[in-house]
């Protein structure tokens, strides 16, 4: 139920405030950030050099798994992709169902039966359209209009703004990711890939997150690595 207020118009600086305290907003890095380092404990740091690398499955998968991965977003529906190298397991959230996030054994994901049962296909541009339909369906519903006008216009803004990640960044991205787990010491643990943001966020074998601008991935990979 609408309180009475809540649909009190608030001040520019309330929005103003929203958008800069959170690290990465649901529209991706600001405009002015390329990447974003946070740090985590300490003592990670200190003790990488003596954990050594584990090889799992998805080591010595990837080869096989990079076009398939490739596959679910360029073909398929998925529009966000966790990769857990210890674990061995991936991540996947779909656009035909985008609340809920699915776990998936990387040695299925090799088979192409196993894709072809588990990920409904859907052209890239089409993905995009539904996307759009999606958020426009939301800010059409009751609920949503019942939220205070500040946020609305936050929300708003970041739809009629919105750009998908370009094609051309996804496969650039998933054929570095090997060269990252081959580094010496400070070798890369996980990585999700987000096209809706165009982020890709990084946890390597020492303290703190790397979280990169989709675009800008190469020149993080020519500075840092």
């Amino acid at each position: 139920m609408q309180t009475p207020d809540n649909k009190n118009h608030r001040p520019d600086s309330v929005e103003e405030q929203i958008l800069q305290e959170s690290i990465v907003s649901a529209a991706g890095l600001k405009a002015n950030q390329v990447i974003i380092g946070i740090k985590g404990d300490p003592s990670l740091r200190e003790s990488a050099p003596l954990r050594k690398r584990y090889n799992s499955k998805v080591d010595s998968l990837f080869d096989q798994l990079e076009p398939q991965l490739e596959d679910l977003f360029l073909h398929r529906g998925i529009y966000r992709l966790f990769i857990g190298f210890n674990s061995g397991e991936i991540r996947t959230n779909s656009i035909f169902d985008p609340l809920r996030k699915e776990i998936h054994d990387a040695e299925k994901l090799v088979d192409s039966k196993y894709i072809h049962r588990h990920f409904p296909p859907i052209a890239y541009n089409e993905k995009i359209d539904l996307m759009r339909q999606l958020y426009a369906t939301l800010r059409q519903s009751q609920q949503y209009r019942a939220m205070p006008d500040y946020w609305q216009n936050i929300l708003n803004q970041r739809s009629d703004n919105w750009q998908p990640l370009e094609q051309e960044h996804i496969p650039a991205i998933l054929s570095t990711v090997n060269h990252l787990r081959n580094i010496e010491e400070y070798y890369l643990r996980n990585i999700s890939i987000c096209i809706v943001q165009g982020i890709v966020r990084m946890q390597f074998n020492c303290d703190g997150t790397q979280i990169i601008d989709a675009h800008h991935f190469k020149q993080f990979l020519q500075e840092n690595i």
